[in-house]
């Protein structure tokens, strides 16, 4: 019969709070003292241990979704992923200012997901991290971002540290992704049943351990557990890293370009439009045939103009305003110019070395082959990249040329216009050669003939400015594209029949924008992107039992640990209250397919270090099922000498009665939770903390863990008590040919857990018995 000691021991309560929104997922940061909480309203929220004080919240928004599925911390506590179950989306966010970093979508919905580090080593791995940072030697540091750019301080930390960390995601239909460095897809899965429940990689990365649970033609859920054997990343593993990490500094790249253009379309000023719209209003109200031009051209030669002419001038631009338009534009071209200069063609060139070193890798066919890099899809997104720089330095010309012509026309114009005012024109501004005269001359010509066909799409009949054409983020075609007439070099491409389809030469898209290009060069290198990932399909090792007919509730899942003989392995955590109500069952398994694997349940139960389980417990109804926080040492029972024979043509429960238990004591590691229904638990064992949330995912405490008795009231006498009137708890010993554990990931991470409540199916191999 299940009872609890009439006495508790000190888990120091330090903070309690009651939320406004029930709580769906919550995680603890493997660094620092935060925990994350999604709740049902799509808020992401972060909170800080002391008095479980907020520090920022994300609301949700029409880019990204508002339905959060899953959480998971980068193993460095910088980063925080999260899944959105409406817009099958994943978000990478910015744990210092709540940034969204990064988006990228997913085939289906996401369930489950796992970030971890892999902590193998070997010496060509060691040699990688040490000279990682070779293209500094070769690439000049890339400027940063305007202060105006929100992201500007945030974007190279997608990058993180060298050393390679994994992010899993799982979700329905057995859809299973493997992702380095949480950005760069290396692996995808098939042949998985089921939706995914919980999944975990060996740091090692020799296998992935899933549960997934499926549905019956009844209807009735069945858990299953899956082990894959990912072998071919552990094996290639140093191909692995320098594969991913390519891909991750060019994914980083990407978004350093694109929010580089951001800020030359900011740069760009609605006012440099002022010349156009006026000109075209001009037309509109004026009575006279003559062309604009021709208009423009006689106040030129003769210092003549009409009555509407004049008007235009005088009143529309007036001199203050004229003075005013073209200091702004030679503002606004400036700093496009700049960035154009110190970050498109930076970000671009960087962008040409990262992608000629993978097409070097994918050359090397011994060591990279097997991992599936594309040389023909790698060679496409090297052309795309060259092509953007190809209109990245046209723009160059544009504006150089605009600013030239620009300059020369309001000097003339302002000086014109001072003599309409009859005022006094500065002796160096009246002084204009037959030169300058020819130079504004053909800028009239060339900027001042009217277009039928751009007052249809646009509502001007004028193209004046032609820098904002290259950064509108539309497919059409540019209204002026450049004059290339007279051009030497086209000239002679067009007339070689051997260099016109040259490979080694970039396509130019002479009519297109920089938005059209950037956007193709995109498309290109997201496909190169998507090409070397590996596919696995998973095989059960047919000595693994399978459990049916069991209803299985998974409490907590997969945490990999050493064992005595320094063998990896994986753990779950479950309990079949149909079978055996009072008993947890934990399964091992080797993360080396050859060895075997384990699990854990009851209300909720997490791993708190290499020593304890943190369980939240629930009474009988005769104790009015009260809740209790508590701590189970698992020392004695993971030394368990006797063995379970395990009868595989038998089911669990057929055969529960024959798996050996261990007593364990709880003594005073316990606390009862009083005035609230507890369910769930988060811990880190490192920070020495406990996040208790309640079944209507509403109330909240957080506990420090391991508090000195007298800290408080009545601590001695609860001891006194407890020590008589201990929680005892009972588990059976390992499998044949299994090794008891001794530590688990370094970090003590928790993965944030979707908490739903279902009835699942699962194998066991050993049970721990609550009396």
């Amino acid at each position: 019969e299940s009872r609890f000691p009439s006495e508790q021991s000190s888990f120091r309560q330090v903070g309690e709070k009651q939320l406004p929104n029930p709580v769906l997922c919550m995680a603890w940061s493997p660094k620092r003292d935060l925990i994350a909480l999604a709740n049902t309203t799509g808020e992401l929220l972060l909170h800080r241990l002391a008095s479980f004080q907020r520090v920022w919240s994300l609301p949700p928004s029409e880019c990204t979704g508002k339905e959060i599925t899953a959480l998971a911390w980068r193993p460095d506590g910088k980063i925080l992923a999260f899944s959105l179950g409406d817009t099958k989306q994943v978000v990478l966010c910015g744990v210092e200012k709540a940034e969204i970093l990064h988006v990228f979508p997913m085939q289906h919905p996401v369930t489950c997901m796992h970030w971890m580090e892999v902590t193998e080593e070997n010496s060509a791995l060691s040699s990688f991290y040490n000279s990682e940072d070779e293209s500094k030697l070769f690439l000049p540091k890339l400027p940063t971002l305007p202060k105006s750019e929100e992201k500007s301080d945030e974007i190279m930390n997608l990058l993180g540290e060298v050393r390679l960390n994994v992010l899993v995601l799982g979700g329905d239909a057995g859809f299973v992704e493997l992702y380095a460095y949480g950005m760069y897809k290396i692996a995808t899965l098939t042949g998985v049943s089921g939706t995914c429940r919980s999944l975990s990689l060996s740091s090692d990365l020799k296998s992935l351990s899933v549960i997934t649970e499926v549905r019956s033609a009844d209807n009735n859920p069945e858990i299953c557990y899956i082990q894959l054997d990912t072998g071919l990343l552990s094996d290639c593993l140093s191909e692995v890293t320098r594969m991913a990490r390519k891909f991750t500094h060019i994914s980083t790249l990407l978004q350093y370009l694109h929010l580089s253009l951001t800020c030359m379309c900011e740069a760009w000023e609605d006012i440099l439009m002022q010349m156009d719209l006026r000109l075209t209003k001009f037309v509109q109200e004026k009575n006279t045939n003559t062309q604009v031009q021709d208009e423009f051209l006689e106040l030129l030669l003769w210092g003549q103009s009409s009555p509407e002419l004049q008007a235009l001038l005088m009143n529309q631009l007036t001199v203050k305003g004229l003075k005013k338009l073209g200091q702004s534009i030679e503002s606004s071209y400036s700093s496009i110019q700049k960035l154009v200069i110190s970050h498109l063609q930076s970000g671009s060139e960087a962008l040409l070395y990262h992608l000629s070193e993978v097409k070097g890798m994918c050359l090397w066919k011994q060591k990279f082959e097997p991992l599936g890099l594309d040389s023909a899809a790698i060679e496409g997104a090297i052309t795309a990249v060259g092509s953007f720089s190809l209109k990245a330095n046209e723009l160059l010309q544009v504006i150089d040329k605009s600013m030239k012509n620009f300059k020369a026309f309001f000097r003339w114009l302002y000086v014109a216009m001072l003599r309409m005012c009859e005022e006094h024109v500065p002796p160096e501004l009246n002084k204009m050669t037959q030169k300058d005269i020819a130079f504004v001359a053909d800028f009239l010509s060339e900027h001042f003939s009217e277009n039928e066909e751009l007052f249809d799409r646009k509502g001007k009949y004028f193209n004046v400015e032609r820098v904002g054409q290259y950064l509108k983020d539309e497919d059409e075609d540019l209204v002026s594209p450049p004059n290339t007439k007279g051009n030497q070099w086209l000239k002679f491409l067009q007339e070689s029949t051997h260099l016109k389809e040259s490979p080694l030469l970039f396509p130019s898209f002479p009519q297109k924008s920089l938005h059209f290009v950037k956007r193709m060069m995109e498309s290109v290198i997201e496909q190169c992107l998507q090409k070397p990932a590996v596919s696995f399909v998973c095989c059960l090792p047919s000595s693994f039992p399978r459990v049916t007919g069991v209803c299985v509730n998974v409490i907590c899942f997969l945490r990999y640990r050493w064992n005595d003989k320094k063998a990896k392995m994986h753990y779950v955590l479950f309990c079949m209250p149909e079978v055996s109500p009072s008993k947890l069952y934990l399964l091992r398994k080797g993360t080396d397919p050859n060895r075997p694997n384990y699990i854990y349940s009851c209300l909720d139960a997490r791993f708190y270090d290499d020593e304890m389980l943190t369980v939240v417990l629930q009474g009988s109804e005769e104790e009015n099922r009260r809740r209790v926080l508590a701590q189970l040492p698992l020392a004695s029972a993971l030394s368990c000498e006797t063995e379970f024979n395990w009868q595989t043509h038998l089911r669990l429960d057929q055969q529960s009665g024959a798996i050996p238990c261990q007593e364990l004591v709880l003594g005073n590691q316990w606390r009862e939770l009083e005035s609230m229904k507890a369910q769930f638990v988060a811990v880190n064992g490192i920070r020495k903390v406990a996040c208790v949330l309640s079944a209507n995912l509403r109330h909240i405490r957080v506990f420090e863990m391991d508090v000195e008795d007298e800290d408080d009231e009545g601590a001695d006498s609860q001891n006194a008590s407890a020590d008589q009137d201990g929680l005892d708890a009972s588990m059976t010993s390992q499998g044949p040919g299994e090794e008891s554990v001794e530590a688990e990931d370094e970090g003590g991470e928790q993965k944030g857990a979707v908490f739903q409540k279902t009835e699942e199916h699962l194998e066991s191999e050993e049970a721990l018995e609550l009396s």
